[in-house]
């Protein structure tokens, strides 16, 4: 049985990004209903003693109930993970990384926030590392599909997701009711880079 991860912040960690209200309602309605459904959907396969990721890598063996709630519940997991409550500076290997696939730093914030204004529905922006090219790539899922499930790496090849950004309704309606644009430029102050190179280096 999979149980939700505490925050690595407080609740009440993000302001003014997200307002006590938002977030917990995010966190303890929204993610804590991926985890309870995705046990419920797993009730029929065996997976004892697999991890989530073990799971979603192979994710075509089990039906949809487990590829949406699977998916919301590790991408939640992970978009908690890539926010902080203090501003943090781009680390310098993450910064040469970023000049050499993008050309520079504003062109890379530009072209990921856009992503994540423009994505037609719901779903997620994500940074992700290139295993073949080497290259960071930007990347739109729908609903919660993963780049780390099977069948999203034989579309865009094999990767290391870096940073997601939530763009359901869910997580930002409260605070910023249907203006997405302005929650996607504002998360970019709550980015937590040094767990985004963390990943890059794993």
């Amino acid at each position: 049985m999979f149980t939700l991860p505490k925050l690595p912040f407080e609740i009440d960690g993000l302001n003014p990004l997200f307002t006590k209200e938002q977030l917990e309602i995010h966190y303890t309605k929204h993610h804590q209903a991926y985890c309870d459904n995705f046990n419920k959907a797993l009730k029929n396969f065996e997976v004892e003693g697999m991890s989530e990721l073990e799971i979603l890598s192979e994710v075509s063996k089990y039906d949809q109930a487990v590829i949406n709630h699977g998916g919301g519940f590790w991408n939640h997991t992970f978009f908690w993970e890539s926010l902080a409550p203090e501003k943090q500076e781009i680390t310098l290997e993450l910064k040469e990384k970023i000049e050499e696939s993008f050309g520079s730093v504003e062109i890379f914030k530009d072209t990921f926030l856009t992503s994540a204004k423009s994505l037609f529905g719901s779903g997620w922006a994500w940074l992700i590392l290139n295993k073949g090219s080497g290259k960071l790539e930007i990347i739109q899922t729908q609903n919660q599909d993963s780049p780390v499930m099977d069948f999203m790496k034989e579309r865009i090849g094999d990767n290391i997701p870096l940073l997601n950004l939530d763009v359901w309704e869910h997580a930002y309606y409260v605070d910023y009711k249907n203006v997405r644009p302005e929650y996607v430029e504002k998360i970019w102050d709550f980015i937590n880079w040094e767990k985004v190179t963390e990943r890059l280096n794993q």
